[in-house]
């Protein structure tokens, strides 16, 4: 009781234990942060005996850099000799752009492009890949001439010579004979890593640059065929879009989430839809109202304005929200295990129900819109969800099983097989439209408001908007074909001639598919030409050491640190190793939380700001003595300690920000991850000195202090 009364007392003395109940609660929440899975592990045990969800904290990974985790370093040299020097600059911030939404694309972990100009004034773009370990890989992903072109079809098609139909057929028997005498060296029993060197079309440097990990999520063409191989029996021939696959079974184990160590789970279901008419309303596909939208597109540029769509405004159900709720929950008091592919074919709103009795196969995270699968993924096997509710309506979904997802390591023999389009290209039936990338404002992913399936909606720019009219209108009932990169990527057939500036392309997407293609589209075209002109692999090995060496010599430095504030101030030192304790978990804290990328040159500027944060809690303790010999009592010495040395402690860390502003806006990534590490140390530690030191100290003093001054390492 005398503990509540201390702490919420309106006096001096009141306001430092509400301070340092803080101070214990910030503590708390940086260490939660920073080793998550501790705090879940106990909150999970406490959760199971009161029989309440609390809410667990996602167990996220530091972001490394390059120089960590390795990847590819690559300098692109932008040619703008033919531009006004005034459009040169925002040329090249386009090219950063472009570069950058290309490598998105393929899902690089942390990708940094920036720009930057040398001492001869040349412009250039410096990519790093971390985790991209194959310069070639990263070189294709990110191409030197990207462009996105539409085209028609040629009225007359190029047949095949006789000669290249010849390569044809001598492609065939090489193949054959291929498959012939692979088949006889493994009745013979030959060793499967000398055939691969013997056979394979792959380009390898060993055995070990074939075996790799595949699963029915990332490979489906090919995963299915193998999951019943026994390990190290080889399998038949597979044969797939690019040619024959031999495939040798190495190991198999279940698949886990890379992030989090979670083993990862496909689940098979069905599932009744009821989808609803919004009434008079316009929806964004961000599910702004029309008027939010013209709200938050008032400030906005043409390319960046937000594409609205009717969200199944044609819902062919008839009901509006409160129908189709009411009418979902009804189904779901009748619906059993046993009847509910019955009411899915005489009720479910979804196309094609009907028929399949709205059964979806086997899916793995991903595949579906995130309240779907977050319902399924949670629900218990042989149950019927509650209600949920997603973009394409209101659905009640059976879980019919769940299994892990298993990943198969292989190595495999390769034979290429020939066809036309090798020969032809993959241009060979199209031409080019005057319509291309550069004319292409935006594309986004929306649902058909009929279908409720996924379509990818194109914006033009005013002259790409008159292109696209005159492409349509002498295209009608033919098919339109996307390239990107010279690879065809959609071939939708146009209905009739499209005007203002918009078109949608349909299929058979599933919401990823969708995405992904938005993104291709997206990507544009390259302002200006760039050259390859630096390039480098900057191996993890590397990295995994400089973590291990960092972090023993920050352990290290924090331990002599420590013993040196502990000889030479005695208590007050004791409490400032405390203090920068806090101070470190608040430090990596923020790092996580905020995704600062952890480069080598980032870690030396956290331990380069420990000893900054050190440098200040001396300057303090040595004015306090000065104050103390002063013959100032415990407490105003404490205060005017604080006070005073407070100049000398601003002056010194505002050199070293404002020195750390600069390098971030004129330096490159290695100097700017050190810089950027620095500023959050160095204005964390402040904290830490001006703060929670001074809030230890003062609730440490005491009549019962002032007569043992010796303990803070100082005598009358």
């Amino acid at each position: 009781m005398n503990i509540f009364k201390t702490i919420f007392n309106p006096t001096s003395r009141g306001k430092l234990w509400r301070s340092f109940i803080l101070i214990i609660i910030l503590c708390l929440f940086g260490t939660t942060v920073d080793i998550p899975n501790y705090y879940n592990k106990y909150i999970d045990i406490i959760s199971d005996k009161i029989n309440i969800d609390l809410p667990n904290i996602p167990e996220t990974k530091y972001k490394l850099g390059l120089d960590l985790q390795g990847g590819t370093h690559l300098v692109y040299k932008a040619d703008v000799s033919e531009l006004a020097e005034d459009e040169k600059s925002e040329a090249v911030i386009g090219v950063r752009d472009v570069i950058e939404r290309r490598v998105n694309v393929f899902g690089v972990s942390e990708p940094n492009v920036q720009m930057n100009q040398n001492s001869e004034g040349e412009y250039q773009v410096i990519a790093e890949l971390a985790g991209v370990h194959d310069v070639n890989e990263a070189i294709k992903m990110i191409g030197e001439t990207p462009l996105l072109e539409f085209k028609e079809l040629k009225e007359e098609k190029r047949e095949l010579t006789d000669q290249e139909k010849k390569i044809l057929e001598d492609n065939k028997q090489q193949v054959n004979t291929k498959l012939e005498n692979i088949k006889k060296d493994l009745e013979e029993e030959v060793d499967f890593n000398v055939l691969i060197q013997k056979y394979s079309d792959k380009s390898t440097e060993g055995t070990s640059s074939d075996a790799q990990w595949i699963s029915k999520k990332d490979y489906p063409e090919l995963a299915p065929r193998i999951v019943n191989l026994e390990l190290g029996v080889v399998s038949e021939p597979i044969l797939t879009q690019a040619g024959y696959e031999i495939v040798k079974l190495e190991d198999k184990r279940v698949k886990k989430d890379p992030f989090n160590d979670k083993v990862e789970k496909e689940v098979q279901a069905a599932h009744l839809l009821i989808c609803y008419k919004h009434e008079g309303e316009k929806m964004c596909d961000n599910g702004m109202s029309e008027e939010e939208a013209e709200e938050a597109n008032k400030d906005l540029e043409d390319s960046e304005k937000i594409i609205c769509t009717r969200h199944n405004q044609s819902c062919e159900s008839g009901y509006n929200k409160e129908e189709a709720l009411a009418r979902i929950q009804e189904l779901k008091s009748e619906a059993n295990l046993e009847n509910f592919s019955e009411l899915v074919k005489a009720n479910s709103t979804e196309p094609g129900a009907s028929e399949r009795g709205g059964e979806l196969g086997w899916f793995s995270r991903g595949m579906m819109v995130s309240n779907f699968e977050e319902a399924v993924f949670s629900q218990e096997i042989n149950t019927i969800s509650d209600v949920v509710e997603t973009e394409f309506g209101y659905h009640l979904i059976y879980k019919q099983g769940e299994r892990d997802l298993e990943e198969y390591k292989i190595s495999s023999i390769f034979l290429k097989t020939m066809s036309e389009r090798d020969i032809l290209g993959p241009e060979k039936d199209w031409r080019n439209t005057e319509l291309t990338g550069k004319n292409l404002k935006r594309s986004a992913v929306n649902f058909n408001p009929n279908s409720g399936i996924p379509e990818v909606v194109l914006e033009f720019d005013k002259e790409g908007a008159e292109l696209f009219e005159q492409v349509t209108e002498r295209n009608t009932g033919k098919q339109v074909a996307i390239f990107l990169d010279s690879q065809p990527i959609s071939a939708p057939t146009v209905n009739e001639k499209i005007s203002g500036g918009r078109a949608v392309i349909s299929g058979s997407f599933n919401i990823q598919e969708a995405k992904e293609l938005a993104r291709y589209l997206n990507a544009g075209a390259l302002p200006v030409p760039i050259e390859l002109i630096s390039q480098k692999t900057v191996g993890a090995s590397l990295g995994h050491q400089a973590i291990i060496d960092s972090f023993q010599a920050s352990i290290l430095g924090l331990i002599l640190v420590a013993i040196f504030m502990i000889l030479v101030y005695r208590l007050s030192g004791l409490l400032a190793v405390f203090s920068l304790g806090i101070y470190g978990v608040l430090v990596l804290a923020v790092f996580k939380l905020f995704g600062v990328t952890l480069t080598l040159s980032g870690l030396a500027g956290f331990i380069l700001s420990i000893g900054m944060a050190v440098d200040a809690n001396v300057l303090i303790f040595e004015r306090i003595r000065e104050e103390l010999k002063n013959g100032k009592n415990l407490n105003m010495a404490i205060e005017d300690g604080f006070r005073r040395a407070w100049p000398s402690i601003r002056d010194g860390n505002s050199s070293t920000l404002i020195t750390s502003l600069i390098l971030i806006q004129f330096s490159t990534s290695i100097v700017r991850g050190f810089a950027v590490t620095l500023i959050l140390g160095v204005t964390i530690s402040m904290f830490s000195a001006i703060v929670i030191t001074k809030n230890f100290l003062m609730l440490t003093s005491g009549a019962w202090l002032e007569k043992r001054l010796w303990i803070l390492g100082y005598k009358r």
